[in-house]
């Protein structure tokens, strides 16, 4: 009996391909064959200079190591957005050192300055791993609206230690779905024995499919088990986001953000907050690390117990780069849908006014401020408390000073 034994390779596309060439070797499963062993298409420009009156520019060819780079005259080159974001990001270096003020180089400057040929290699990279970072995002989510990622701020790249997911991951021990062994018999919902009414509560959507509860209410959507269809009104949250959104750089010490690509109108549901689900007994342990590092990304699901946490550090979707403000634009909503165990419920995030097209997306992290919550249910709804007081950025006229 033969064993086979695969281990996921964790070198890039780009990586192999230089292997290859470098090694004089064909493979069909990352675009080498003997036609293409020897093609040439431009990655990024590196450097530029001038001589005899000609412009050229230092080129890293895409698949080839960098020690294949070669300098090519600018009439050999085909790729004018290359040579775009070249110079603009020439140019911006060179602005930053002016105080923002622009800048361009001389007529008479024949080669780049070390410093400013270096930074825009990192540009360009930057660039690249974040287009990169884009298109995993996109294939791993599953939802039809897209995500986008910009930097325009620094040099900081993806994140390296965190991975997208759709939906919660739970500890070894944890079931997130059971409960539910029957659904509603509609055909056309909400009826008299619809989902949130054998729950003991009232249906969470108006006829627009927008919010109509009360924060601190349960939602408790449609489920498998049920007849009516996809079109259901009372099947909101299970669809995912329905909005474009873009993971930004913020230029206040924030890090990462999220901003709507697209208007969203009041009490819209926006996005859920989903991460691994661990015991609380486990949230401490982890707190203690994350507290050192100023990073906030344990929820509570203390709707009815306190036995479960999500942490979203390292598993988690766009949500995981939603920052905090003492005036948000978006509440927290527990939602029941293929599990009716009170202890797990989902978290889901709504609009609480009209959000304008570019306009970054907020939570409070302490659910106060902006809505009052009152509720037992409600309270239930705050991240961990950490020991170690965070300062808050939010730039609110509201603003508490803290995150905690």
């Amino acid at each position: 009996m033969r064993c086979a034994w695969y281990v996921p390779c964790l070198a890039s596309h780009e990586t192999l391909q230089e292997l290859c060439r470098k090694e004089n070797l064909t493979c069909k499963s990352i675009g080498i064959t003997n036609r293409s062993l020897k093609s040439y298409e431009v990655e990024y420009l590196c450097d530029y200079k001038v001589e005899e009156g000609k412009a050229y520019y230092l080129v890293k060819w895409k698949g080839w190591p960098e020690s294949s780079n070669t300098w090519e005259p600018r009439k050999h080159l085909n790729c004018p957005l290359l040579i775009q974001n070249f110079l603009r990001d020439k140019n911006e270096y060179l602005s930053r050192g002016r105080g923002g003020k622009a800048m361009k180089l001389r007529n008479h400057v024949k080669t780049l300055k070390p410093a400013i040929a270096d930074y825009v290699v990192k540009k360009a990279k930057q660039r690249i791993a974040l287009q990169r970072w884009k298109e995993e995002l996109n294939r791993k989510k599953n939802h039809k609206a897209m995500i986008l990622v910009e930097n325009t701020v620094d040099l900081e790249g993806p994140p390296l230690d965190f991975y997208y997911i759709n939906e919660y991951k739970p500890a070894p021990g944890i079931n997130v779905l059971n409960g539910i062994t029957t659904g509603c018999e509609c055909a056309d919902c909400p009826a008299e024995k619809c989902c949130p009414k054998e729950a003991g509560f009232i249906l969470a959507y108006n006829k627009r499919k927008k919010l109509k509860i009360q924060p601190g209410l349960p939602i408790y959507e449609c489920n498998s088990y049920c007849r009516c269809g996809p079109d259901c009104p009372n099947r909101i949250v299970q669809k995912g986001t329905p909005y474009s959104l873009c993971i930004f750089r913020t230029n206040n010490g924030r890090g990462w953000g999220v901003k709507t690509l697209q208007k969203i109108k009041t009490n819209s549901f926006v996005m859920e907050y989903v991460g691994e689900v661990i015991t609380s007994e486990e949230a401490e342990r982890r707190g203690q690390f994350y507290d050192n590092q100023g990073n906030t990304y344990l929820f509570d699901l203390d709707y009815d117990s306190d036995e479960f946490t999500v942490d979203a550090a390292r598993y988690g979707n766009v949500s995981h780069f939603v920052n905090h403000s003492c005036d948000p634009n978006l509440q927290v909503f527990n939602v029941f849908i293929d599990n009716l165990d009170l202890r797990l419920p989902r978290i889901a995030l709504f609009s609480t006014r009209t959000i304008k097209a570019g306009e970054e997306l907020t939570f409070d992290y302490q659910m106060k401020g902006s809505i009052d919550l009152t509720s037992d249910s409600a309270e239930g709804l705050s991240p961990s408390k950490k020991s170690i007081r965070t300062v808050c950025k939010c730039g609110a006229m509201c603003c508490r000073g803290y995150l905690n």
